[in-house]
Order: C-alpha cells, then structure tokens, then sequence
C-alpha cells in the first residue's frame, strides 16, 4: 500500500487530507473510498430507482461527479456529504424519469409502532455490518449462531426493502452508512425534525420484523 493510501485510511485523515490524495489522482486512496462508501450509496440510490441496474448506474455516475468536481469542492460541507448528495440528486432525476414511463405500483399501508431507539448508534460495528451479509459470522464463531445471524440480516434486509421510500433513505443513511443526522438532513434536503421521525418510524418497522422472526 502506498503512504498515500495508508493516509486515506488512518481515521485522523482529515478531509482535506483526503481530498488532496483524490486530487492528485492516487488510485489506492480512490479505490479504498469507493469500497468504503459504494454498498451505501447502492443501497441509498435503489430506494428512489426502478432495479439494481439503474441503481448501479447511478452510483457510478455519483462517484464521476464527485471526482470530476473535486476542484469546484469548498469543504462546506463534509467530502461525504457532498458525495451523497451528488448521489442523491443524480438518483432523483433518474428516479423521476423512470416514474414517467414505468408505472409505479401504491405503497401498501403499514402499522408504525411507537418503541424506543433500539438500533445501535452511528458507526457502531453492528450497524456497518448492515451492509454485507458475510458480516453477520462476525457476531458469533459458533457455525449455528452466524447461520442465524446471516438469517437475521436477511430477514433485515428484506424488511429494509420494504419500508417507504423515505424512511428507507435515512435508515440506510444513519444506521447502515453510520452518518450523522446532520449529513442526512444535508443530502436529502429534509429538516431535523423530518429525519427523526422517519429514523423512527423505520426503526420501529423493522424492529417489528425482527420480533416477529424470533418469535417465529
């Protein structure tokens, strides 16, 4: 690994830092954040766009954006949130011209339980393994406890799939991604008060899907 890279990865690189080694072109720093960042920002696109696809493409768009633009970039905002938001938006503008020529079929109404924040915080181990179901053999060395695991995070991840639109968003965002609510409200143009009560209702939903499989 080159000194560059190693940079990128130690966690007292700061932005600046960071977006020094993208400027200057260094492949492994790129190819590290892109590893980093892309299953969340999949997962992100595919909750405004029709298949995994278009989901895809949009995520390779948002990281030419985001390397194409580099030079504009002031560090008003963190190089993540810039990049979701890059994300965001191209997901936006493909989602809604998919929506004018493939018809959409109407959300299924759903209970929303009130509970008490369960899920673990931003940045927690538990909440980045949101991300790959190879994660769940981490939780227990035991053969039958990471098959129950692994069943868990899918049982999980279709319950992700399942939540409205917004909801999904910000659950992706602050408890698979591990961003700050201030970086979600940045990126999805949604005021404090919106980003609880969707984190909310969509850790209640899927805390209700979770419940059900244990006791299944």
């Amino acid at each position: 690994m080159s000194q560059a890279a190693h940079q990128a990865d130690d966690v007292t690189c700061t932005d600046a830092d960071l977006v020094a080694l993208l400027r200057a072109g260094d492949e492994e720093a790129i190819s590290q954040l892109v590893e980093q960042w892309s299953p969340t920002m999949f997962r992100l696109a595919r909750s405004f766009v029709a298949s995994p696809q278009s989901a895809e493409d949009v995520v390779q768009e948002a990281w030419l954006g985001m390397l194409s633009g580099l030079a504009r970039f002031e560090g008003r905002s963190s190089l993540r949130t810039w990049t979701f938001t890059i994300l965001v938006n191209r997901a936006r503008t493909r989602g809604a011209r998919e929506a004018r020529t493939v018809p959409q079929p109407p959300l299924a109404a759903r209970g929303e339980p009130s509970v008490d924040d369960w899920f673990p915080a931003p940045g927690d181990e538990t909440a980045r393994s949101w991300s790959s179901i190879d994660a769940a053999s981490r939780w227990d060395t035991a053969p039958e406890s990471a098959v129950l695991s692994r069943e868990a995070l899918l049982e999980l991840d279709r319950a992700v799939s399942a939540l409205p639109p917004r909801q999904r968003q910000v659950v992706t965002m602050r408890d698979i991604g591990g961003m700050s609510a201030e970086e979600v409200c940045t990126a999805l143009r949604i005021t404090p008060a919106n980003q609880r009560v969707l984190l909310h209702r969509a850790r209640a939903t899927l805390r209700t899907a979770l419940a059900g499989y244990y006791r299944g």
